[in-house]
């Protein structure tokens, strides 16, 4: 039976897909340690997740974060990685304008470049993420990253997304 957790991450998966996003598949045969079909750890505040479907490997790196009643308000997932550094999604919810984007900074580092939104979905916005190597460098080495926006009622928000154990999932991802 598929949990409500792993279905939103099946979507999202699927939707990075559908949006030009790379995909998560490996080109070598689909398999997991001890022949599971599926993979879930937990590396402090973040997760790997991989699934064999359709005799291919899907993994990603990942957090979310829920209000009290529950209500995601923040997920963040990378699917894939390179030299040049890592790419994903996220999905923030509705009430943003969408047109000024999300800027990210790590800690006290410079702010990057603002990424646009890609669509609106039932479950969020979706933001394709694209960190470069010298942003992955300061994202495995940080505490906090801030994804910065503004809602449509002129207010500045700053989503904390906290970097302990975005390293070893990272790593882990890789040996996957």
């Amino acid at each position: 039976m598929k949990t409500a957790k792993s279905t939103f991450f099946a979507a999202l998966l699927f939707s990075a897909g559908a949006l030009g996003a790379p995909s998560a598949v490996a080109q070598e045969a689909a398999v997991l340690p001890g022949g599971a079909t599926s993979l879930q750890e937990t590396h402090e505040d973040w997760q790997v997740s991989c699934q064999i479907a359709n005799g291919a490997k899907q993994c990603a790196v990942l957090q979310q974060q829920y209000q009290q009643g529950g209500q995601r308000i923040l997920a963040i997932e990378i699917q894939s990685r390179s030299q040049d550094g890592i790419k994903g999604i996220a999905v923030l919810p509705f009430g943003l304008k969408l047109q000024e984007g999300v800027t990210f900074q790590v800690d006290d580092e410079a702010a990057l470049p603002a990424a646009h939104f890609s669509t609106c979905l039932p479950a969020g916005c979706i933001l394709p993420v694209e960190f470069d190597a010298a942003a992955l460098k300061a994202l495995r080495s940080g505490s906090t990253l801030m994804l910065k926006v503004t809602s449509t009622d002129d207010k500045e928000l700053t989503f904390s997304v906290s970097l302990k154990g975005f390293a070893s999932a990272l790593d882990r991802h890789a040996d996957l």
